[in-house]
């Protein structure tokens, strides 16, 4: 691997986890600059070949997602494999898996195992459910977290049924905790010395998540009211159609709505209790995006565009995922760029999203084929030793 830049240059991190979670949360922590090996076994993470590949084992989701690490193959049953395997831990900062407890006692990477090894390692695990609950070792994917936590019952609230987010948002928002809780144990290393073990349980992590606005009137004792927020519950709220193309036009402030009825021409609506403060509107949210979608519709995308602007009035056109890198706005960050691996060819990748002022974080290197590293990462061992592709 290339000589790191970012905030985390220096850090090394072992990651043994597959498809999502585990892999996203290592993912970011290679954006910012950590050296991660990536252990597989002979047959590879699952996402090697979930969806699109030229090439087997590499598939579009491995392209942007392994970028950034080295993958060592391991056979933890030889000699020779648990040998290389132990090293690796005693010389690593920070170890990220999303295997069950059961899983991680039969590797021997349980806190208690590791650090007879590591005494100042970092253990980040991520599963559905606690490690010191009578269910951590119950399987559970993104869609069993959904429905656990609230995310599906939030879409029958909207919908009248029951739905799955349209993309892995436990995984993803939990794969980024994980970033989180190793970045704030390895700061209390810094101060300390001490390592230790920080377990991020998916759905206790997305129940925190959903009722930050979704507790709503239940925060009290008595309930003031239902859970749920009403702004976001309503069937009604939803991108608006103009004369060619969908919007959102979100006036937020008092002031926004204000200037909002003026230019329409509805100056009335401004002193109409249903709409005369945050609170009112929050109540008759229903209401709000009925007469909106009614006056949206009477302008077009551009008239639209400009209207809110000279109201500073916040507006957004709808953008299709096939369009998300060709605004001037994207094209400006560099959002996403055509990159070559050396052995997939051309592909788009997708910047790390993050400037720093004092450690920027490198370009990134490009995600390794399966066991690409093994042998050749901190510790030189020859690769037939250990395990092979």
């Amino acid at each position: 691997m290339s000589t790191r830049s970012g905030p985390l240059a220096g850090i090394k991190v072992i990651e043994i986890a597959s498809v999502i979670m585990g892999p996203y949360a290592a993912s970011v922590l290679g954006d910012l600059g950590a050296d991660v090996i990536k252990i597989e076994t002979a047959d590879g993470d699952v996402g090697r070949n979930l969806g699109p590949a030229r090439n087997k084992g590499m598939s579009a989701l491995t392209l942007n997602l392994q970028r950034n690490k080295s993958s060592v193959v391991l056979d933890t049953k030889t000699e020779a494999g648990r040998s290389y395997f132990e090293e690796l831990i005693g010389g690593c900062d920070v170890i990220v898996t999303n295997l069950r407890p059961k899983s991680r006692e039969r590797l021997g990477i349980s806190y208690d195992q590791l650090r007879i090894l590591n005494s100042e390692v970092i253990l980040c695990t991520g599963q559905a459910y606690s490690s010191t609950s009578a269910l951590a070792n119950e399987p559970a994917y993104d869609d069993i977290v959904q429905a656990a936590s609230g995310i599906c019952d939030l879409y029958s609230r909207v919908e009248g049924e029951p739905r799955y987010a349209p993309y892995v948002v436990a995984d993803k928002v939990c794969g980024l905790m994980m970033a989180q809780a190793v970045l704030a144990a390895l700061f209390y290393r810094e101060r300390t010395g001490e390592g230790q073990w920080v377990d991020v349980p998916m759905i206790d992590a997305m129940i925190s998540f959903n009722l930050v606005e979704h507790l709503s009137g239940k925060t009290f004792v008595p309930p003031a009211a239902p859970a749920g927020w009403n702004r976001t519950l309503v069937p009604e709220r939803r991108p608006h159609q103009a004369r060619d193309g969908w919007v959102c036009l979100m006036p937020y402030s008092n002031r926004n709505w204000q200037d909002f009825f003026a230019l329409v021409g509805r100056s009335e609506l401004a002193e109409d209790p249903r709409f005369n403060s945050n609170g009112a509107r929050h109540i008759h949210m229903a209401e709000l995006q009925c007469l909106l979608r009614e006056i949206v519709a009477s302008h077009t995308i551009a008239e639209w565009r400009e209207l809110c602007k000279k109201a500073d009035i916040p507006f957004q056109e709808v953008v299709g995922l096939e369009d998300l890198g060709s605004s001037d706005y994207a094209r400006s960050r560099g959002l996403l760029k055509e990159v070559t691996h050396p052995t997939e060819g051309d592909f788009i990748t997708v910047r790390f999203p993050i400037d720093f002022s004092a450690s920027p974080v490198c370009s990134g290197d490009y995600a390794p084929l399966l066991g690409e590293q093994t042998g050749r990462s901190w510790l030189p061992v020859a690769a037939d030793s250990v395990g092979g592709r």
